[in-house]
């Protein structure tokens, strides 16, 4: 038997990014199609909350592509394009 899980709602997006922050994570949009919730130290110890907060909001895979773009809308990204190559 599967278990239906919320799913997360686009007008949540704020409140969610805002939750992440508060819990000490560097949430970032990374490029126009990823972001992370922080670097692996800072999840880590966020680990307990960013449960929870995973747990309230409910699945956002669906919504990833507008949670990049409110991030960029508030300057948190990192801009593949003017990062360039490394040789």
């Amino acid at each position: 038997m599967t278990e239906d899980k919320r799913q997360m709602k686009a007008s949540e997006i704020p409140a969610f990014v805002d939750e992440v922050i508060k819990v000490g994570c560097n949430i970032t949009a990374v490029g126009h199609d990823k972001y992370v919730l922080g670097d692996i130290e800072e999840q880590h110890r966020a680990r307990d909350e960013l449960d929870r907060i995973s747990e309230r909001y409910g699945n956002r895979d669906p919504l990833k592509l507008e949670i990049v773009a409110y991030l960029w809308s508030i300057g948190r990204y990192i801009d593949l394009e003017t990062e360039g190559t490394r040789h």
